[in-house]
C-alpha cells in the first residue's frame, strides 16, 4: 500500500516539474525590465526548470578561459548569460 502512494506521489512531482514557456529557442525577444532593459535577440536556449532564457546579445559574460589544447592561447571569452523569463517579451 505504501509503495503505490509512493509512486503515485513520484509521478505528481514529475508532472508539477513541467513549465511552460512563452517564448522557444529561436524566437526574437525584446527585455522588458532589469540591467539590459530594451535590448533585442534571438533566443539561444531556453531552461524552463530554472525560468530563464539566453538570449543573444544580451548580458554578455567575460569568463577567463585558462590555456589548453582546445584553446592554446587562452584568454577571455565573452558569452551570453541567462536572464530571468519574465523579463523577455516577444517582438
Amino acid at each position: 500500500m505504501r509503495r503505490s502512494r509512493g509512486i503515485i506521489f513520484q509521478r505528481l512531482v514529475i508532472m508539477a516539474k513541467q513549465v511552460k514557456t512563452h517564448v522557444k529557442k529561436n524566437d526574437e525577444v525584446v527585455v522588458i525590465s532589469g540591467n539590459h532593459k530594451g535590448k533585442s535577440g534571438k533566443v539561444l536556449q531556453v531552461f524552463p526548470e530554472k525560468k530563464q532564457v539566453l538570449v543573444e546579445g544580451v548580458r554578455l559574460i567575460k569568463k577567463h578561459a585558462r590555456r589548453s589544447q582546445d584553446r592554446p592561447e587562452g584568454g577571455i571569452i565573452e558569452k551570453e548569460g541567462p536572464i530571468h523569463i519574465s523579463n523577455v517579451k516577444l517582438a
